[in-house]
């Protein structure tokens, strides 16, 4: 049995399901006919859209930092969609799932429950300053789009200046303030006073930075924030996931930028909330409090999809409007899963042992970038690594097809990651993860390197 080659045509984006000759013979070569069938009944019953369908296996089971297929080969998970950071089927996360379902499986609008009201305190104890206001959504793009209402309403303006190649969800919302062409292209009009700005990467800026950002792009969101004359807010990623890493700063300047013109400043940290940076919330590594902060992914405990707008105590200005009001704004299984991740988190020391973890892999990475022509910049915070891949170390010309190539040896060899923009290998692997399953990790892209590649020092 064979995928039709009809719905694999559309697809041409993000390596992680490039429809290419890499991939169909990686498929060739590692799937069954039962796993053949599967992905075809999967291909029939879903709408296809891309970055989705046509999908590249069928997963039978995960754990830990890895996930297993149907035919039972395991993978470490360096991908996860960000939602892993207690890990895969975390035991004491089932468990109080398990027990929330026999107590009280769902809430009624207009009424609240325990769980919620628990994990809504949690929140407002850890998130910086004054950040003391909560409302939970089932996804990060609702939670993004009650941000915007929310600024809207309090500033009495529209306007949002965001980034380009910025990601903050699917809705016709957020791929307005969005900045990637795959979400953005085809669609018809977005959400007018949308401004765009270039975001904080030094190695592709329009302002020829260099090696090192010079912080013109804070100048820049300035500039616009004072010809404009009336942006509700800044919204972006305190750090891009591809990743960037904005300098120390940044942030600060952006801060002051929005304070000196009455705007709001939302920063989204929805797939590296609750300690994949080394920090609970990544602001708190720039030492700025945005006005609103919206959080996700790893809040379900890899489990359930949740998410929370987390504001400051006096944009509390909507009570008479309907700010979010989901189905499962207040799902007490879902608070009971978000409780339980956070706990564990802290119990387990979980946050130090990213930090200590992530400088022990990026010292490894580096080593391996003076071995490895390809690598032209490794980068990161935490266990959100980016490994970027070049032709040229002059011209940066990005290695996309090497870089794919990479990805689907990697495959083979048992480690399962991200490629983004193309050419870099996003690494963010569940933070439970061990130093000798991170060792395993390395030794597999260092071999795919090796042979995709060559070894010997860079051009």
């Amino acid at each position: 049995m064979s995928i039709d080659p009809r719905h694999l045509d559309h697809l041409r984006s993000e390596g992680d399901l490039n429809i290419s000759a890499h991939r169909q013979a990686w498929q060739q070569e590692q799937l069954d006919a039962a796993t053949r069938h599967w992905l075809e009944e999967d291909a029939r019953y879903f709408l296809h859209q891309s970055l989705s369908t046509p999908c590249l296996n069928v997963l039978a089971g995960s754990g830990g930092a890895s996930i297993q297929d149907l035919q039972g080969r395991k993978y470490l998970d360096f991908h996860g969609n960000n939602v892993h950071q207690a890990g895969f089927g975390n035991p004491e996360v089932i468990a109080a799932i398990t027990r929330q379902l026999h107590e009280l499986s769902f809430c009624t609008r207009r009424y609240t429950n325990v769980p919620a009201i628990q994990l809504a305190k949690k929140l407002t104890e850890l998130a910086p300053g004054k950040l003391k206001r909560v409302l939970f959504a089932p996804g990060g793009a609702t939670a993004v789009g009650m941000a915007l209402k929310l600024a809207r309403a309090a500033t009495g303006r529209f306007k949002m200046i965001s980034m380009w190649d910025s990601f903050h969800g699917a809705g016709l919302d957020t791929i307005s303030v969005g900045g990637e062409a795959i979400f953005r292209g085809g669609i018809g009009p977005l959400l007018p006073g949308c401004e765009h700005v270039p975001p904080p990467d030094n190695r592709h800026c329009p302002f020829s930075c260099g090696a090192a950002c010079n912080l013109k792009c804070a100048d820049y969101i300035e500039y616009v924030l004072e010809k404009e004359g009336d942006v509700a807010a800044v919204i972006g990623e305190t750090v891009r996931s591809t990743p960037f890493i904005p300098p120390k700063d940044y942030w600060r300047k952006v801060r002051a930028a929005c304070d000196k013109h009455g705007a709001l400043l939302i920063l989204d940290e929805i797939p590296h909330c609750l300690g994949r940076t080394g920090k609970m919330f990544t602001c708190e590594h720039y030492d700025v409090v945005p006005d609103m902060l919206v959080i996700g992914k790893g809040l379900g405990g890899g489990i359930f999809p949740l998410a929370a707008l987390i504001a400051r105590e006096d944009l509390n200005v909507m009570a008479d409007k309907a700010l979010g009001h989901y189905t499962h704004e207040k799902n007490p299984v879902a608070a009971a899963a978000g409780l339980a991740t956070i706990e564990f988190l802290e119990r387990e020391n979980i946050l130090e042992h990213t930090r200590t973890l992530g400088e022990y892999t990026l010292n490894r990475l580096r080593e391996m970038q003076a071995e490895h022509p390809l690598i032209g910049d490794v980068r990161g915070l935490g266990l959100l690594i980016g490994v970027e891949l070049v032709r040229d170390h002059v011209t940066r010309e990005r290695a996309t097809d090497e870089a794919e190539q990479v990805m689907y040896e990697a495959l083979r060899q048992g480690l399962n990651f991200k490629l983004t923009m193309g050419s870099i290998l996003t690494l963010t692997p569940a933070l439970t993860i061990t130093r000798e399953e991170m060792d395993e990790a390395l030794a597999i892209l260092d071999r795919c390197l090796r042979k995709i590649g060559g070894a010997g020092k860079p051009a």
